[in-house]
């Protein structure tokens, strides 16, 4: 069985080797040792702090019958964790003549840190061999399961910054065009600081006035909030969930930035809380189904006969899987 649950200290190989597996990311995870080990002691400080502000929780999904994990996610209940969080805004602005009655919308990029204190979806990777599967959308969508446990910790406004276009060899056009013309940095080593760091280097290496899109070349501009092959199928998950793209790209490769309502995502607006009772069920519909603790989270992809009442059987493997006696609340929402 799948079951998504927060990432512990024994995950850290496991997910080391997920890391060196993947090629997507949706903010990518630190392939440092201490650095990954870090976020997963800043991650367990969250679930189990309960408290308010700037945390970030790591997600692991598990295959059970191999204790092996498969995949990881992420919440910034705070996007910038208390620092400056920065992206690319893209606007316009009209340049005009009366004299010589000429009117044109120039596209600008303009930096901007207004998507500061959002909560920012993060860190998604899964095993190539299990993309395919169910697997995916547990992963992805447990994390919104787990605000519907703890809804007043998390903003409601919700982003995800996608992976934008760069080759096999690392070369992104859209940084080479801004980015590396300030920094003196090729792509994966200016990404991977910002992995291990935050974005506000940024703020101190480049320059705040706005980038004309026409004057950098075609091969960059044409990449702005154009995503990369390999998130696909994560940027289709996202647009069924209600996410839409933003006016915001990744600075650093010219990526979408998603953004969505909690409260009107596909999960959270469809979810059904009752209480549990484990016996024996067969059949009924597919569910993504989680317990209620913010500290011991867990969720799994199961199958439910709903009805009338506010008690629902619970098949017997998915009530060990959620750690869920009779009587405890769980939640549930369509696959």
């Amino acid at each position: 069985m799948l079951v998504v649950r927060p990432s512990t200290f024994v995950d850290l190989a496991g997910i080391e080797r997920l890391l060196d597996e993947t090629d997507a990311r949706v903010t990518t995870l630190p392939k440092d040792r201490d650095k990954l080990s870090e976020k997963i002691s800043e991650s367990d400080d969250a679930f189990r702090s309960g408290a308010e502000g700037p945390s970030s929780f790591l997600f692991v999904l598990e295959d059970t019958d191999s204790n092996t994990v498969v995949g990881t996610s992420g919440i910034d209940a705070s996007a910038g964790n208390g620092y400056p969080f920065f992206n690319y805004r893209l606007d316009e602005v009209v340049h005009a003549s009366h004299h010589l009655n000429i009117s044109s919308k120039v596209p600008v990029l303009f930096l901007s840190h207004e998507l500061t204190g959002r909560t920012l979806l993060r860190s998604f990777s899964i095993d190539p061999q299990w993309r395919d599967t169910d697997g995916f959308e547990l992963l992805s969508r447990a994390r919104l399961m787990y605000m519907a446990a703890d809804p007043d910790r998390f903003n409601q406004e919700l982003i995800v910054e996608i992976q934008g276009i760069f080759d096999d060899k690392g070369v992104c056009p859209f940084w080479d065009a801004v980015g590396r013309k300030f920094f003196d940095l090729d792509f994966l080593t200016a990404d991977y600081y910002c992995s291990v760091k935050t974005k506000t280097f940024m703020s101190e290496l480049i320059p705040q006035h706005p980038v004309y899109v026409p004057l950098l070349p075609a091969e960059a501009a044409g990449n702005i909030a154009r995503n990369h092959e390999a998130a696909n199928r994560i940027c289709q998950l996202l647009y069924r969930e209600g996410f839409h793209k933003s006016k915001f790209i990744d600075p650093f490769d010219g990526g979408p930035v998603l953004k969505g309502q909690l409260n009107y995502t596909h999960t959270y607006s469809n979810i059904r809380f009752k209480k549990a009772k484990p016996s024996e069920v067969i059949g009924g519909m597919k569910y993504l189904i989680s317990n209620q603790s913010t500290s011991d989270f867990r969720c799994v992809i199961g199958t439910l006969v709903d009805g009338i009442g506010d008690t629902i059987r619970l098949p017997l493997d998915i009530s060990q899987a959620l750690n869920i006696r009779e009587g405890d609340q769980i939640a549930y929402s369509p696959l």
